[in-house]
C-alpha cells in the first residue's frame, strides 16, 4: 500500500491537503460509484402562505399564515458518477412544478378544492413530486418519492410515505 493510500484510510490529526485528487489520474471513472444500492437523499424548502380551515372550530378557522417547511426524501440507485439524485434537480422540480402554487399564495385559492390542512396538502405535494419524477424529463433517473414531510410550525408536521400512497 502506498503512503498516499495509507493517508486516505487512516484517520489522524488535521492536515492541509497537499495535492488535490485529479479525475483520471488519482481516481478512475469505474471507482466513482462505490455501490449499486438504492439510497435516499433529502432536501428541504420553505414557503410562506395564507389559508383558513373549513368545518373546524378553532383559531385556524380564521384567515392566517404560516412559514411552512417541506422536506422531500427521494431515492434512487446512484449513476456511474456515484450520484443518486442531484440536489439541483430536486430544487428545479420544486421551483418549476410545486412552489409556484404555494409560496406567498392564498392556498384555498391555488390548490385543488380541499380543506387546506397539512394532511391534505402533504399528499398533494407528494403527488406533484412523484408525477415529476415519472415524467419523461426525469424518468431516466429511476428516482422515486419515499416521503414528504410538511411542517406547518417548527414542531408540527404531516407526512406522506410511499407505502401509504400506494395502498
Amino acid at each position: 500500500m502506498s503512503e498516499q493510500d495509507k493517508q486516505h484510510r487512516q484517520p489522524g490529526p488535521f492536515h492541509i491537503v497537499r495535492q488535490l485528487q485529479v479525475f483520471g489520474e488519482d481516481i478512475t471513472g469505474e471507482q466513482l460509484r462505490y455501490h449499486r444500492k438504492r439510497v435516499m437523499v433529502s432536501k428541504s424548502f420553505t414557503f410562506d402562505a395564507a389559508h383558513h380551515l373549513h368545518d373546524y372550530e378553532g383559531k385556524c378557522k380564521n384567515l392566517h399564515g404560516h412559514t411552512y417547511e417541506v422536506v422531500f426524501g427521494i431515492s434512487a440507485v446512484p449513476a456511474s458518477n456515484g450520484i443518486a439524485v442531484d440536489f439541483g434537480e430536486i430544487k428545479t422540480i420544486w421551483k418549476e412544478r410545486i412552489e409556484t402554487y404555494l409560496d406567498h399564495r392564498y392556498l384555498n385559492e391555488t390548490l385543488p378544492l380541499m380543506n387546506t390542512t397539512a394532511e391534505n396538502m402533504v399528499v398533494w405535494i407528494y403527488e406533484q413530486m412523484e408525477a415529476a419524477l415519472r415524467s419523461d424529463e426525469y424518468r431516466t433517473l429511476g428516482a422515486r418519492t419515499e416521503f414528504v414531510r410538511l411542517f406547518e410550525t417548527p414542531t408540527s408536521y404531516a407526512e406522506a410515505r410511499r407505502e401509504w400512497m400506494e395502498e
